[in-house]
């Protein structure tokens, strides 16, 4: 039996090898033999995640066609990266991606570090902060109280809580936006909410448009639902969407779903101004596109005196074109696994009816304690608290990244939780790789596009304030300059393949 579980063509690995930003080498460098870059440019791909583990690699005479290279070249590559541990092969089966044994993936990116390994290194991976406290665990005690009628039940309720789904539709009211219960389906996180979406929608193949960079993890959900990305360029800066660019994808493309982040986009920051969201939502419905709002980020306004515009579903209240989806775990906690979905009442119904071949439900205590919060006036107390925490935490990492690396070039976002960083110059994958032996650990940029786009970005989130912003930013400093150097994983100079 085969050991991969996935295959890259030639024409793709060879787009990601062109892709990666090689710096010139220094005077009196010598460039390693064309063998050598390719096995190093294809072990990068895999320790950045680009390429998954167990992934097939395209046959030797194949991925030489592709790169134009000598089929002796692609094969001295392969059989480096067997003898260092980054490819299995067997007879008949092809060969496939592998990491070393007891070589932990270094620059995967967005996966939250184990807790035993907070201590040595800092996570500039994940873009969420610590429970607040004291309303987890007031929620916590609230949700027990209300759990015994509860109990005597099968616990299973598809759709969610009634009292659950009453009071997200009457806060959607209370933000100007009438909305019904059977509006309503509570799910186990935002990322549950956009799987079953796409899974009813989408299908295998379905062209899915996404905004270019995008949020990593809902890419790669996409990817594994089998969905085709059309690419969607952001506008420049903080300036929100590119409208012309939007308008011919969904007319020429024709998408069956596209997929936004309106409410301080992850990982620009960006926040899309009213008149950008009425024109998107009236091109999607000419398009006969479903519009996927993701406004998990709604809440995390950080400059007092910002006005917030309207929701995308305020310019389709009825459901018939955007689906809204929200989440408790960017502006509350990351734990709390609380999702929902705002949709037409036939959209929800078919949701709720393909949710018994997927989870059932959603936890119901969770949903308690978050429908605790809700009515209590604690979500408003917690949140408050939030944007002070992350307002904080950004002031001190924009200070502490203008001091270590004045290069570096990003602008400043009025809420979210991230902040995307061109490198000047510098490889964000060799960043990735490099901040692992620093002590430090960033997502690279293409873990935010598609095909390779971004090699020159970082993304840094709003996690770490104070004392540790400064010493995130100083071992940031320090793997840019491993990376000047040429040195990255490995302890040798690891140089991206160039056709």
């Amino acid at each position: 039996m085969a050991q991969w579980t996935s295959a890259v063509g030639a024409a793709q690995l060879a787009r990601l090898l062109t892709s990666q930003q090689d710096r010139p080498a220094g005077p009196g460098t010598r460039r390693p033999p064309a063998y050598r870059a390719l096995a190093d440019g294809i072990r990068l791909l895999v320790l950045e995640g680009r390429v998954p583990v167990a992934a097939r690699l395209p046959a030797e005479r194949e991925l030489a066609l592709a790169l134009s290279v000598s089929r002796t070249t692609v094969a001295a590559a392969y059989e480096a990266l067997r003898g260092e541990g980054f490819l299995e092969s067997r007879r008949g089966a092809g060969s496939w991606t592998a990491v070393p044994a007891g070589n932990p993936l270094p620059a995967r990116g967005l996966e939250p570090l184990p807790p035993e390994a907070l201590g040595s290194i800092i996570d500039l991976g994940c873009a969420a902060l610590p429970a607040p406290e004291p309303w987890l665990t007031r929620a916590v005690q609230g949700a027990l109280e209300e759990l015994p009628p509860y109990a005597h039940t099968h616990g299973d309720y598809p759709a969610g809580l009634p009292v659950m789904r009453a009071m997200i539709a009457d806060r959607y009211t209370a933000r100007g936006i009438p909305t019904m219960p059977e509006q309503i389906m509570v799910t186990t996180g935002a990322m549950g909410a956009i799987d079953a979406i796409c899974h009813l929608f989408g299908g295998r193949g379905e062209r899915i448009a996404v905004e270019s960079p995008s949020y990593a993890n809902i890419l790669q959900l996409m990817r594994e639902a089998g969905a085709r990305l059309v690419p969607v360029a952001m506008a420049e800066g903080l300036a929100g969407w590119d409208m012309d660019r939007w308008r011919q994808v969904l007319r020429d493309a024709a998408p069956r779903i596209a997929y936004v982040v309106a409410d301080f986009h992850n990982p620009t920051g960006a926040l899309a101004d009213e008149d950008q969201r009425r024109r998107l939502v009236d091109t999607a419905r000419s398009a006969g596109t479903v519009l996927i709002a993701d406004e998990t980020m709604s809440e995390l306004w950080l400059d007092p005196d910002l006005e917030m515009p309207r929701p995308v579903c305020a310019f389709d209240p009825a459901g018939s074109t955007v689906i809204t989806v929200g989440s408790a775990s960017k502006a509350f906690w990351a734990g709390m696994r609380i999702g929902w979905v705002r949709a037409a009442p036939d959209v929800i119904r078919s949701l709720v009816a393909a949710r018994a071949y997927a989870d059932l439900g959603t936890p119901v205590l969770e949903q308690l304690a978050v429908n605790w919060l809700f009515g209590t006036g604690g979500w408003e107390q917690a949140v408050e608290a939030r944007r002070v925490q992350a307002r904080e935490n950004r002031d001190a990492l924009v200070a502490a990244v203008r001091r270590e690396l004045p290069g570096w070039e990003f602008e400043v976002p009025s809420g979210g939780l991230t902040l995307w960083v061109r490198t000047g110059g510098l490889s964000g994958s060799r960043l990735a790789e490099a901040g692992e032996r620093v002590g430090v650990r960033v997502p690279s940029g293409p873990r935010f596009g598609v095909d390779g786009a971004f090699e020159g970005y970082v993304r840094l989130p709003f996690t770490v304030g104070g004392a540790v912003a400064e010493e995130a930013a100083s071992r940031l400093a320090a793997a840019a300059r491993l990376v000047e150097s040429g040195v990255t994983g490995g302890g040798e100079a690891a140089r991206p393949f160039v056709a």
